[in-house]
């Protein structure tokens, strides 16, 4: 039996399995798994996954769902935590929330369980307005709608401030051989208010995972959103991340992923702009090595006029990494004025590695402001003289470089302890010790 077969075999046992669910998630549910029954997994035909194969990752005999509730203590998992900032922390272990590691809040902000909002009528309201509202109708993100039962939910209220940034960790054990997570966050600012968020997939073992998660998030009038994606996991975790993200007028929502590690990573990264004055910022920086693979995948849709967006993905590779960056700008006839840059530079560390690269623009509008660039090259063999003739060992000058390469993105980074923890984890991805902060 393969995966796509299992996981059809299992929906009516998951369904009988969840009986609190509301009438309108319920009926999501049995629509989601007839798409899913449609569509499948993602292929080359898709021309969206032209450059990424799902088939190696899929043939593992994955578990559906977690046969037992493992418990970990927070010494196994300190390491993963920015434990030098007060936050929120929403912690899952195999799929199933820990209390333990965790702390939500309801104080004036809502940061708890999806399975909450799910399951009791006081969030029913925003659930009907927002939940499953944005994420695309493909095999994937259906997959996630059939199965989903826990995750993230925050509501920050208007004109609230989260005084805390929230860590978002997802662990796996590895006390199943292969394991499927299906996590679902949904994430509402409302007008005026603000939030920082951390989020982050983890295995604690080298047994197979595959992660399937859906984000949908939504920004409204002057809400301030930033997003970090932390990707620095074992060598057989593989993360299908897929998040959407709407926004409304004046708001700003940027964005930052860094991929590190991973057997495989697809980052579905999507922005909807519905009002005047918003501005998106979509960074990343990606650096892997031997056999692994990063897609990162966007989609930028300017509707209304006077609006930015700021796109730079920085990519370093070597060995038989594989990368993939598809960029996709489009800019309706109504949406003049429009201010868009979007730009993915790479490096190749040798011949072995690969980068392929996307970039596009569709622009009905005739009076924007709007580029895109990408490169692709190796380090500067001049700028390696200049260091080496200074005394630099060659292993510490490359790594120089490309830390330099990569910097400008962590520079938009606002919150001091995650920069720091970033930068030591980009020295770890080079082999050296850079012997300063940030």
């Amino acid at each position: 039996m393969d995966l796509k077969e299992k996981l059809l075999s299992s929906f009516i046992a998951f369904e009988n399995q969840i009986s609190m669910d509301s009438s309108l998630v319920s009926n999501l549910r049995e629509e989601a798994i007839k798409i899913f029954e449609d569509e499948g997994f993602p292929t080359k035909k898709n021309e969206d996954w032209k450059y990424t194969t799902l088939n190696k990752v899929i043939k593992e005999d994955f578990s559906v769902f977690a046969n037992t509730e493992n418990s970990i203590e927070y010494k196994d998992v300190q390491p993963y935590f920015i434990h030098d900032i007060d936050s929120y922390k929403i912690i899952f272990v195999d799929g199933k929330y820990a209390s333990h590691l965790s702390q939500t809040t309801h104080e004036g902000i809502d940061v708890c369980l999806m399975s909450a909002a799910l399951n009791k009528p006081k969030y029913q309201a925003v659930i009907e307005n927002y939940f499953n509202k944005i994420a695309s109708k493909n095999g994937l993100n259906a997959l996630n709608t059939a199965f989903c039962q826990e995750g993230a939910y925050i509501h920050i209220k208007k004109n609230k401030l989260a005084e805390r940034p929230v860590q978002i960790i997802h662990f796996s054990t590895g006390k199943e051989p292969a394991l499927l997570l299906q996590p679902r966050n949904l994430i509402v600012v409302d007008e005026n208010a603000h939030v920082q968020i951390i989020e982050r997939h983890q295995s604690l073992t080298e047994n197979p995972t595959l992660t399937n998660s859906v984000t949908e998030i939504f920004a409204d009038k002057r809400a301030i959103i930033d997003y970090y994606k932390v990707q620095n996991d074992k060598s057989e975790a593989s993360l299908i991340d897929n998040t959407f993200i709407e926004q409304h007028q004046e708001s700003n929502v940027a964005v930052h992923t860094f991929s590190f590690g991973g057997k495989l990573t697809r980052n579905n990264l999507n922005f909807y702009q519905k009002g005047e004055r918003i501005d998106s910022t979509l960074k990343g920086v990606t650096i892997i090595g031997n056999k692994q693979h990063v897609d990162h995948n966007t989609l930028v849709h300017h509707i209304e006029p006077n609006c930015e967006i700021h796109q730079d993905y920085k990519g370093i590779f070597g060995d038989s990494a594989v990368g993939v960056f598809n960029g996709k700008v489009v800019v309706e006839k109504e949406a003049q004025k429009t201010n868009a840059f979007q730009a993915n530079n790479n490096l190749l560390v040798n011949d072995k590695a690969t980068i392929n690269t996307k970039p596009q623009l569709e622009i009905f509008a005739d009076d924007v402001k709007c580029s895109h660039g990408c490169t692709i090259g190796q380090l500067d063999e001049n700028a390696m003289f200049y260091l080496r003739a200074r005394g630099i060992p060659a292993k510490e000058a490359r790594a120089l470089l490309m830390y330099a390469f990569a910097n400008n993105v962590l520079e938009s980074v606002k919150i001091p302890q995650l920069k720091k923890r970033i930068n030591k984890l980009i020295a770890k991805k080079l082999g050296v010790n850079i012997g300063f902060d940030l």
